[in-house]
C-alpha cells in the first residue's frame, strides 16, 4: 500500500536555511517538497499553483507581513495548513497569528522532531505551540513518585505514545502496532485526557518528566 504523502511548500528567504528545512523533510518517507518561496507574495502564489497540504511559513520574510500572509493564505487556499517558524517568541504575535488559523507556531529551536510532529499534526487537524518559554516553563510534570503516575496509561497507550515522540503519523502508528487511524486516535484521546495534554508534544514531555516512556 502507497503511503500518504504529506504535499509541504517551504517559504523562508534565508537560501541556506530554506535548503536545509527541504533535504531535513526530504528524509522522511511521507513527506514531499512540493516547491519554496522566499517571499510573501510568492508563497501566496506557489500556494494557490501547488495546492500544498502544509505551508512551512517563515514570518521574516519581504512582503506585507506574517498576519496579512497568513490572512491572504487562509483566503486563497483554506485547505491548506499553515505552521510558522520564527525566531522570535512573541505572545501577542502568537495569539494573533493562531487567530487567523495558523496551525503551528514553532521557534527555529525546535528539534526535528517537533517539526515533523507539527507538521503531520497540522494535516490532521492539531495545532502545535513550540516556544522557548514553553520548553523553559512548562505545565508542571506529573511526579514519578505519585503512586498512580506508572499505572496512569494503558500498555496500549505507552505504546501509542512512544510512536508518537518518534514523531510517527497516526497512519504509521496503525501500521506499527495493526491497529486502525481510527483506534489510534482514540487511544491518543484517552492520552490527552489522562496525561491533561493539549498537544502531541505536550503529551510526549510531560509522559517523559513522570519516565513514563524514555526520551
Amino acid at each position: 500500500m502507497t503511503e500518504t504523502q504529506v504535499r509541504v511548500l517551504a517559504a523562508d528567504d534565508h537560501v541556506l536555511l530554506r535548503t536545509a528545512l527541504c533535504n531535513l523533510l526530504t528524509r522522511e518517507s511521507d513527506i514531499t517538497v512540493v516547491g519554496e518561496a522566499g517571499d510573501g507574495p510568492m508563497t501566496v502564489q506557489q500556494a494557490i499553483e501547488l495546492r500544498p497540504d502544509v505551508i512551512l511559513l517563515d514570518l521574516e520574510m519581504p512582503g506585507p507581513g506574517p498576519i496579512e500572509t497568513v490572512r491572504q493564505l487562509r483566503t486563497a487556499v483554506p485547505d491548506t495548513r499553515v505552521v510558522v517558524l520564527t525566531m522570535h517568541d512573541d505572545g501577542d504575535l502568537v495569539h494573533a497569528l493562531l487567530s487567523e488559523g495558523a496551525f503551528g507556531y514553532l521557534h527555529k529551536s525546535a528539534t526535528r522532531e517537533v517539526l515533523l510532529a507539527a507538521v503531520r499534526s497540522a494535516v490532521a487537524g492539531g495545532t502545535t505551540l513550540f516556544t522557548p518559554q514553553r520548553t523553559t516553563a512548562p505545565r508542571p510534570p506529573l511526579p514519578a513518585d505519585q503512586p498512580d503516575a506508572q499505572n496512569l496509561l494503558t500498555s496500549r497507550e505507552l505504546e501509542v505514545l512512544t510512536c508518537v515522540a518518534e514523531a510517527m503519523s497516526n497512519r504509521q502508528i496503525g501500521r506499527r502496532l495493526g491497529i486502525t487511524e481510527g483506534t489510534v486516535k482514540r487511544h491518543l484521546r484517552n492520552i490527552f485526557a489522562k496525561l491533561e495534554a493539549t498537544t502531541r508534544l505536550d503529551a510526549v514531555n510531560k509522559a517523559q518528566s513522570a519516565r513514563l516512556i524514555g526520551r
